[in-house]
């Protein structure tokens, strides 16, 4: 029995151990929302969430991402969300893309992300359109209206046009 517990030994470390696993990063992604990820938080444009300190984290103050407006005043409650967290992305997101060439996406998003580094002045939709969901009974669709600070101190203007696709509302770029 003596014998066998030197050669239980020296097997025991002739076994390699076992290789540490990845670490899980733990971020907040642009949405607001948190990540879990084997990549660095800063490889996905997240920030590392801050170490819990033996309580729970708090609440996110930042609404929830809309994915689907239902009506008018979702969609434009949505856009003033994007914008007062000047996330293009979030902005994109209640865009409908469809027949959109990928660079041509991607320019447009960019220009909504310098748009949205300017002071928000107003988000409507005109009173026209907001009395029915699109399409609209008079024949325009609706719109909404982006209004932001200009170069030259006035403003400047967006128009999105405002359709019904797969029972949700979209922003259309005009």
């Amino acid at each position: 029995m003596h014998a066998l517990r030197p050669a239980l030994l020296l097997l025991a470390l002739a076994i390699p151990p076992a290789q540490a696993q990845t670490p899980i990063h733990h971020c907040i992604g642009a949405d607001g929302h948190p990540v879990f990820t084997d990549q660095p938080c800063a490889s996905l444009h997240a920030t590392p969430a801050p170490a819990a300190a033996g309580t729970q984290a708090a609440p996110s103050l930042r609404p929830p991402a809309v994915t689907c407006a239902a009506n008018l005043e979702q969609l434009r409650q949505a856009t003033i969300d994007a914008f007062a967290n000047g996330d293009a992305n979030r902005l994109a997101g209640l865009m409908l893309w469809s027949g959109y060439r990928e660079r041509t996406a991607v320019a447009d998003i960019e220009a909504l992300a310098a748009r949205m580094r300017r002071p928000l002045l107003t988000i409507e939709i005109p009173a026209a359109a907001s009395s029915a969901p699109p399409p609209a009974s008079a024949g325009a669709p609706a719109q909404l209206i982006v209004r932001t600070l200009g170069d030259d101190g006035g403003s400047a203007e967006t128009r999105f046009t405002i359709e019904r696709y797969a029972g949700c509302l979209w922003l259309r770029q005009d």
